[in-house]
């Protein structure tokens, strides 16, 4: 078959399963989004609906244009049928990460809705134009950074956010979300086999509503949905420089904001891996580039959360799909926003029956960790959950306080300082989440002169809020005689830690031997 005769059938069955698997994906991490925005910071509907959701969409529309585009030239230049879009959309630990420590913060900080809006656009651009930049490098910083520490801090936010928060949800509301989330373990997790006309995730939400929908003539009253009622209206996400308001109290959420915008550069380098051993041979840097394009247009059309490539491409080239599901996809997801469709969906469908998704999503990102962090660095893990708990302990607490009428100033003295502990283990919880591991690995690997450079780099970004800040907002400062003294403690506690690794290497008999080691497996 000549070249010029080729031509690519971009759909079949398996587009169909495909498409619902990848479509209530990214509705239920857009649910996720408004019901923390909403439910927990009490942003308001209109600005969230009317403004974050459709811009987001439109990075995932934009993004499954490209990959699809990508799948399109792969096929006519192999000459193959079989060729499968990657898959892409909303990323589920920014959507935990920038709601819970950018965006909900920023609304606390100022009372200003619109504000924390520009906020997040403009942490976004940041992102987007990092992630442009790093798709040029992003093989050396995969090798520079150790892999327990990048999927050491997805671990801890799938386990410590994703997961906790959609089984709470599921707690509020059993009947219905412990139902959808029975099938997902059976379907997704225990590899139950259904018709293959039938997507698992699109039956799990059916069980799920036809539970509540028996239970209710037994007389059970599901609880009241968290999000507003939406109509169907025109939201067009036209690209605006209203992220240019935000951009000054941007700098201060940054450092959050980057290492997410980095794992998923390197989960964009592995995805791509993934789909070329399943037969798909993509460029890693056209990946890369791509989900940095759809991260920055989301950003500047009013989108909070950044896109990336999804894991599973093998799983969706096992359906049979090609490149109608991701086309189908970012149409739905996209022009769906834009008309005020999602919100509505948003607002009708219980947000237990969409949650069992995010816990699937949770579980495997969690298992991921386990499965490829080196068998040696094990031992590292676990540091990442400690701040990542402690932000959602703080987030928590603030919130029953705030319900309550209650401020910081009204507690007794030992719980204030518990907090003020608190608020300095969770702030930047993603930096100093992966900094912790990194230390560990490397004392594991016996790095010590390393080890030494990481705690000097932990103390210096401690004394300037990028880890550890002392303050609510989790904003940057400048030390000074108003820096709290905890935050100098800690920071001389790092170059303790460091003095110590040296001395232990000038004792293994200088640095020859201690930098030895790899983070590689």
């Amino acid at each position: 078959m000549s070249a010029q005769r080729f031509r690519y059938r971009w759909y079949g069955l398996g587009d169909v399963n495909a498409f619902f698997a990848l479509s209530i994906d990214n509705l239920a991490l857009l649910s996720g989004m408004t019901a923390i925005l909403i439910g927990v910071f009490h942003l308001p509907a209109a600005i969230v609906l009317g403004r974050m959701v459709p811009g987001t969409a439109m990075g995932v529309l934009v993004g499954d244009l490209i990959y699809s585009g990508f799948a399109f030239r792969l096929a006519a230049r192999e000459q193959r049928q079989d060729v499968c879009a990657m898959p892409f959309g909303i990323d589920t630990p920014a959507m935990f990460a920038l709601s819970f420590g950018v965006i909900g913060p920023a609304y606390v900080a100022r009372h200003d809705a619109e504000l924390a809006w520009q906020v997040g656009m403009a942490v976004l651009v940041v992102m987007g134009l990092a992630k442009i930049i790093v798709a040029f490098f992003g093989e050396a910083i995969r090798r520079l950074v150790p892999r327990a520490a990048l999927l050491g801090v997805l671990s801890a936010i799938a386990v410590g956010l994703i997961m906790f928060s959609s089984i709470e949800k599921l707690m509020l509301e059993p009947v219905g979300g412990l139902v959808a989330l029975g099938v997902v373990l059976l379907t997704l997790v225990g590899r139950v086999r259904l018709p293959p006309w039938l997507p698992a995730v699109l039956v799990a939400v059916a069980a799920g509503a036809l539970a509540l929908w028996i239970a209710s003539f037994a007389g059970y009253a599901a609880p009241a949905h968290d999000v507003p009622q939406a109509a169907l209206a025109l939201h067009l996400p036209l690209p605006s420089l209203a992220w240019l308001g935000g951009l000054g109290l941007a700098w201060q959420y940054v450092p959050l904001a980057l290492p997410i915008a980095l794992a998923t550069v390197v989960g964009g380098i592995d995805n791509t891996e993934s789909a070329m051993l399943a037969g798909d041979a993509y460029s890693t840097r056209g990946i890369l580039l791509g989900e940095g394009v759809a991260t920055l247009v989301a950003a500047l059309c009013g989108g909070v959360i950044q896109n990336t490539p999804y894991i599973g491409h093998p799983a969706y080239k096992a359906m049979g799909a090609r490149s109608g599901y991701t086309l189908a996809c970012g149409l739905f997801i996209g022009l769906g926003a834009a008309s005020g469709m999602i919100s509505v969906l948003i607002g009708a469908v219980p947000e237990s029956l969409l949650v069992p998704v995010l816990v699937y999503v949770g579980v495997e990102m969690a298992a991921q960790a386990g499965l490829e962090t080196p068998k040696a660095h094990a031992r590292a893990l676990p540091f990442a959950l400690i701040p990542v708990i402690a932000y959602l302990v703080v987030i928590k607490v603030s919130g029953f306080l705030g319900d309550a009428g209650l401020s910081i100033d009204r507690l007794p003295q030992t719980s204030r300082a518990s907090l003020a502990a608190l608020y300095m283990l969770g702030n930047g919880f993603v930096v100093s989440a992966m900094v912790w591991v990194a230390l560990v690995v490397l004392i594991i690997e016996s790095q010590l002169l390393r080890a030494a450079l990481v705690c000097v780099l932990a103390a210096t970004m401690t004394l300037f809020g990028l880890m550890h800040s002392p303050f609510s907002d989790g904003r940057l400062f400048l030390p000074d005689r108003a820096t709290p003294h905890a935050v100098f403690a800690l920071a001389f506690g790092y170059l303790l830690v460091a003095v110590a690794c040296m001395v232990m290497a000038w004792q293994a008999q200088g640095p020859g031997r201690v930098l030895k080691g790899s983070f590689e497996p």
